[in-house]
């Protein structure tokens, strides 16, 4: 399996990323097959991820062994993938393992790589990277039973690399209304959040468990956390979230993403009608650390409004 080929490595991370993108940086400068590893550094997670994606989509060189490539990293390792996967020639996958890895260069070209700062551990990423550098395309692999392709999946790899690339030339938009959460939504019959005065949700999924949300204009969610972290998408409208254990703040609107750790404290104010998709990494529960009125209070405070405001 292994490739003579060798590689300049682009890679980025945010902050929940930066100790493993450390780690593998430093084991792929010493790797054999990579001849240059330029590192980006630490930024926000789809910033990071458009940095190493520009430079693979773009990167050239005078020798034809020479492969560029990126590995990116976050909190979850979906968020860079998904942002990577936005630049044309970008083929960005989150592996967890050295046969996702093996898997995702023999079936779909894979040219970054997208590593969990959370759940994958340094030595678990070393090996997941050498199989990913190690593995040419339509190699044998897990999926294959580890035995060469058969004639008709040979033939549909020996044109996917064409067809692929030509898919953000031919695609033509997709309508609104053809959003595949937009559409889970239709006919919903959603249950009110009794502890949040406001705000309705229906689960969708029970363990781990994804749930369509939504609130009206003013609506605040106490300090609260739970058990799990959870990935956020606003599908419509505007809220703020305060991250009360880091101290930072958030302004979220139309197809903004979010990742909330678990045991996280965070409070939220609606500031328009706001529906959102919303997936724990677990099954759900809530934890309040303060009342409706010391939220409200605090949020004021915060946002400076007086009473004739609010």
């Amino acid at each position: 399996m292994a490739t003579d080929r060798r590689f300049k490595i682009f890679a980025a991370t945010d902050g929940f990323g930066e100790q493993l993108k450390d780690a593998v940086v430093a084991h792929l400068r010493a790797h054999p097959s990579v001849a240059d590893v330029v590192d980006l550094g630490v930024d926000k997670y789809y910033s990071a991820a458009a940095a190493v994606a520009r430079n693979v989509a773009t990167s050239s060189s005078s020798d034809p062994a020479l492969e560029s490539r990126g590995v990116v990293f976050c909190g979850t390792g979906a968020g860079v993938a998904i942002f990577a996967n936005k630049y044309p020639g970008v083929y960005a996958t989150h592996c967890s393992s050295s046969a996702d890895a093996v898997n995702t260069r023999s079936i779909n070209a894979c040219n970054v790589l997208a590593l969990s700062g959370m759940a994958t551990p340094p030595d678990t990423a070393k090996v997941i990277t050498d199989a990913w550098l190690a593995t040419p395309f339509r190699a044998p692999c897990p999926a294959s039973g580890d035995a060469p392709w058969p004639e008709d999946i040979q033939r549909f790899l020996d044109v996917a690399p064409g067809e692929m690339a030509s898919i953000p030339e031919g695609s033509a938009p997709v309508p609104d209304s053809a959003c595949a959460i937009c559409c889970l939504r239709k006919g919903m019959e959603f249950e009110p959040v009794d502890i949040m005065p406001g705000g309705e949700m229906r689960i969708v999924r029970e363990s781990p468990t994804s749930a369509y949300v939504r609130f009206k204009a003013g609506s605040v969610e106490p300090a609260h956390h739970h058990t799990f972290g959870h990935d956020l998408v606003v599908i419509k409208g505007k809220k703020k979230v305060w991250n009360l254990t880091k101290k930072e703040t958030y302004d979220l609107v139309d197809g903004d993403f979010l990742f909330t750790p678990a045991g996280d404290v965070h409070r939220v104010k609606y500031l328009t009608d706001t529906e959102f998709f919303i997936r724990w990494d677990g099954h759900w529960d809530i934890i309040l650390d303060e009342d409706l009125g010391t939220a409200r209070s605090a949020i004021d405070a915060e946002l400076g409004l007086a009473d004739s405001d609010k």
